[in-house]
């Protein structure tokens, strides 16, 4: 079994930075392809970005494309989100997720561990 953790949320203003970590236990995570989701009150769980399992392949949601950057660390376990220039309309909880696949994708059900998330807050 996996577990992931996620931390690094917190409240910002906008145009400001965070860097979200997503720590991975139980198995490596060069296993898996790896995600993060953001998902507001009120609304439905949305894709952020998504990184491949071996050759490390991006995906942006277009909403964060140029502003928001995914990593990897696979010595570490770690995966993280880089997020700059903040906007309000990003504040949610955001979701690190594990896929038993090469490729990330952009359809939450496409995965099968969880965090449990981690807050982002951006005043105007």
């Amino acid at each position: 079994q996996v577990q992931l953790v996620e931390s690094g949320g917190g409240f910002v203003q906008a145009g400001g930075s965070l860097r979200l970590s997503c720590a991975v236990s139980g198995r490596t995570s060069s296993n898996y392809a790896m995600g993060w989701f953001r998902q507001a009150p009120g609304k439905e769980r949305e894709f952020v970005a998504s990184i491949s399992r071996t050759d490390n392949t991006p995906i942006y949601a277009d909403s964060v494309k140029g502003r928001f950057t995914i990593a990897r660390d696979n010595a570490k376990n770690t995966i993280y989100l880089q997020m700059n220039n903040l906007r309000p309309e990003d504040t949610a909880v955001y979701y690190c997720g594990a896929r038993n696949g090469y490729y990330g994708g952009r359809t939450h059900e496409l995965y099968h561990f969880w965090g449990q998330g981690t807050q982002v807050t951006v005043s105007s």
